[in-house]
């Protein structure tokens, strides 16, 4: 799942979306109720595309997780969180059945099946795009065309406007230079 933009702020219910950068904290707009506020640097704020699930080989990116999820609940919700920790566990345990047992708490399953379930509700869990449809694209060469069209004209573009903007500089010297000469001749003239 691509889960860009879309934060976890620790003492907050729910997830938030990632709206600007200010100077000292982060604007952040809450997906459910649609309020904005600001997260300051005192807030711990992850970002959901950044945790991972311990298991026993190797960490799984939270994606790859609602991935299984999803594919589990073919498109629907999960368990809701605030069953059973028993419940929840085994739950888990059949989507993702390698997770460390020892380093994943309850806590942190019912926080998995609570952010699924509200991305879900808000449809907001989009798949990632297989990495062999994007290397076909590059092979087939669209996008460099595409690059090296809007690339000329900018070049072309520039190209224009070099001799333009010395052109006027060479005009105005050129009269200045002229009129000293003419208010010269003129205060020579008048003098005899």
């Amino acid at each position: 799942m691509i889960l860009k933009d879309i934060l976890a702020i620790s003492g907050e219910p729910g997830l938030f979306k990632f709206i600007a950068q200010g100077k000292n904290a982060i604007i952040v707009e809450h997906l459910e109720t649609k309020k904005r506020s600001s997260a300051y640097g005192s807030a711990k704020v992850s970002s959901l595309e950044d945790i991972a699930i311990f298991t026993d080989t190797e960490d799984m990116p939270l994606g790859k997780v609602f991935d299984l999820i999803y594919e589990k609940t073919n498109g629907g919700t999960a368990i809701d969180s605030k069953s059973d920790a028993d419940k929840l566990r085994t739950w888990f345990g059949e989507i993702l059945p390698e997770y460390s047992k020892e380093k994943v708490y309850t806590s942190d399953i019912k926080k998995v099946a609570q952010w699924y379930n509200i991305l879900q509700n808000l449809k907001l869990l989009v798949k990632e795009e297989p990495e062999k449809a994007v290397d076909k694209k590059e092979a087939e060469g669209k996008p460099a065309k595409e690059k090296t069209a809007k690339a000329k004209p900018a070049k072309e573009n520039a190209a224009k406007a070099k001799p333009a903007k010395e052109k006027p500089a060479k005009e105005k010297q050129a009269p200045e230079a002229g009129t000293k000469e003419k208010k010269a001749t003129q205060k020579s003239k008048t003098k005899k």
